[in-house]
């Protein structure tokens, strides 16, 4: 006679979350206020200043995997911007304050 317990078994394996697109690493000088859309341009991931401020203000862009629509949010060392697949680290430039 065969008995099946509860909870026994197999085991599940945990399917990893999808990884993301590759990020690149962006120099930036942070010695003064660097902003989502001045970081959009200056990393390549968008052409100019309206393309910016239309695809943060449509909720196109993330910052550290959350949604934001604010154009003009400072950035600091070390976060991740994600648009349309493409993604990009704001990395300060050596000699410079990383806070």
């Amino acid at each position: 006679m065969s008995r099946h317990i509860a909870g026994r078994g197999r085991v599940a394996r945990a399917t990893p979350p999808p990884a993301g697109p590759p990020v690149d690493d962006v120099d930036c000088d942070l010695s003064s206020k660097l902003t989502l859309g001045q970081f959009l341009k200056l990393a390549s991931l968008l052409d100019s200043g309206a393309e910016a401020k239309d695809a943060v203000a449509s909720g196109a862009v993330s910052v550290n995997g959350e949604v934001d629509t604010r154009r003009g949010r400072g950035l600091v060392h070390g976060d991740v911007v994600e648009i349309g697949g493409r993604a990009a680290r704001v990395v300060a430039r050596e000699g410079r304050d990383a806070t």
